[in-house]
């Protein structure tokens, strides 16, 4: 199966853009005094640091880091001379006759880019932070502790509290009804004719139906009459 090849009009436009920066930083550097391979390192120098600021702050945004400032920095550095080799070599500046300015940045630029290099490469981001190691394992050639069984006293049964004194026998309740004197005079009265007339003491029921009592009264009034 054969696929297409369609070509990228952002990719084209950044190839164009690099290459003619490239060269612009390498004429610069060769009017500088830098003649041969040191001219054509320049160029590639200044765009490794570009590239290189620029993964590293999109490193530290990963990992979620509150600053990028140094990343930052070196990356307006990479921006600026690639940017002022650019205008640099637009005719405003003679060729011919470099500033010792210049002469002298150019100079000193591979230390800085050195420097800048190194910096973004070894400095750690959040999550390259050192982990603490783990416990230290046992090793297998300790011999485990013994088991010990100590031997103990049986304790003492808890001793059980004195039985209570017998209470006093209650005494008999009241009765709850209150019989008024008068009622228990006029059932004696019947009771005495219930039991000369059929010669049995008069039981409770019939006691209660002569009154036309409670059957509690009743009960009350049948107590008190014996």
């Amino acid at each position: 199966m054969t696929r297409s090849l369609r070509l990228d009009p952002v990719l084209i436009q950044a190839l164009i853009a690099g290459a003619l920066s490239f060269a612009h930083l390498h004429d610069l550097a060769e009017a500088a005094g830098q003649h041969g391979w040191k001219a054509w390192a320049y160029p590639v120098s200044v765009d490794l640091l570009l590239v290189a600021a620029w993964r590293r702050m999109r490193a530290l945004r990963a990992a979620g880091a509150d600053s990028a400032r140094a990343a930052w920095c070196w990356f307006i550095i990479a921006l600026a001379a690639s940017l002022g080799a650019n205008i640099a070599t637009a005719g405003l500046l003679d060729m011919n006759h470099i500033p010792a300015v210049l002469r002298i940045i150019v100079a000193g630029w591979p230390a800085l880019a050195f420097l800048g290099g190194t910096l973004l490469a070894h400095t750690p981001t959040p999550a390259d932070a050192p982990v603490p190691d783990p416990a230290p394992a046992v090793s297998p050639d300790l011999e485990p502790a013994p088991d010990v069984t100590v031997d103990r006293a049986p304790e003492p049964a808890p001793e059980l509290p004195a039985p209570a004194p017998d209470a006093p026998a209650l005494a008999p309740k009241a009765p709850a009804v209150q019989v008024p004197p008068a009622l228990v005079e006029h059932a004696r009265k019947i009771a005495d004719t219930h039991h000369a007339t059929t010669g049995a003491p008069i039981d409770t029921d019939t006691l209660r139906a002569r009154l036309g009592v409670p059957p509690q009264m009743a009960d009350a009034i049948a107590a008190q009459l014996t």
